[in-house]
């Protein structure tokens, strides 16, 4: 009976269970579904591209120019509008992040498959990964010093300093904070309806009633591709918003 309530429980799915116990001087490095299927996703993204590169053409058509398509509107749309031509050089991070978190969410789709960005350490890790590049960037183009007066806002009393810099420091950590609280809790909300209506088919026994939760399951699975797009999307021009900020901090 245990075993049949954990069939029909949405969350059981994504529950994390060891595939491979690995524990380093103490730290456990075992492998779980999420890290299986993260590998898994970034190589889909390597495969992509190698496998578009190996065959590019000087006039693309199938995969190279959908694949093309994808990048110049990651360039035109995201880089180039939110950052400017200085940004040209973070473009590989943004269209990585991009295609990452897509193959993750539309991977998840797959039966028996696990999804990666549901699950909060694997956006927190994201995030934080955004967070240290940004303050990379943010640094290399106005140095230490430069970079930390930037967010001080010019004529601004000493004696508020103390005030505002805390300030200041808890709104750059909740920058990555609402990037992977946002992707993890969409994600997740969607392949819980899902898996919401494929438990109703087991839960009803009803043959009449089977095709109405398995039309749920395939709009929802159909709305689902949507939300992976968007959420890849919001993650990245997020992302580039934050470039931006600590490229042009005189702005």
């Amino acid at each position: 009976m245990a075993e049949e309530s954990k069939g029909i429980d949405p969350l059981h799915h994504f529950e994390l269970h060891s595939l491979f116990d690995l524990h380093i001087a103490g730290i456990d490095f075992s492998i779980n579904q999420a890290v299986l299927w993260t590998w898994i996703a970034g190589a889909v993204v390597f495969s992509l591209f190698a496998w578009t590169a190996a065959t590019r053409k000087r006039y693309p058509k199938g995969k190279q120019n959908l694949v093309e398509s994808v990048l110049d509107f990651l360039m035109k749309e995201i880089v180039l509008k939110v950052i400017g031509e200085e940004g040209r050089f973070i473009f590989p991070f943004i269209a990585t992040l991009f295609l990452f978190i897509l193959t993750s969410s539309l991977l998840g789709l797959i039966p028996g498959s696990f999804t990666p960005v549901a699950n909060i350490n694997v956006t927190a890790g994201l995030a934080i990964m955004v967070f240290v590049t940004v303050q990379a960037v943010g640094v290399k183009r106005h140095g230490l010093v430069g970079y930390l007066k930037g967010f001080v806002p010019p004529g601004v009393p000493s004696w508020i300093l103390p005030l505002m810099l805390p300030i200041e420091f808890i709104g750059q950590l909740a920058k990555p904070l609402s990037l992977a609280i946002r992707l993890f809790a969409n994600m997740l909300a969607g392949h819980i309806v899902i898996l919401v209506f494929l438990s109703l088919i087991i839960l009803l026994k009803s043959i009449p009633v089977t095709p109405l939760p398995i039309v749920g399951v395939v709009i929802m699975s159909a709305f689902e591709i949507f939300v992976a797009l968007i959420q890849s999307f919001i993650f990245s021009i997020l992302t580039a918003t934050y470039f931006a900020a600590a490229i042009h901090m005189e702005h």
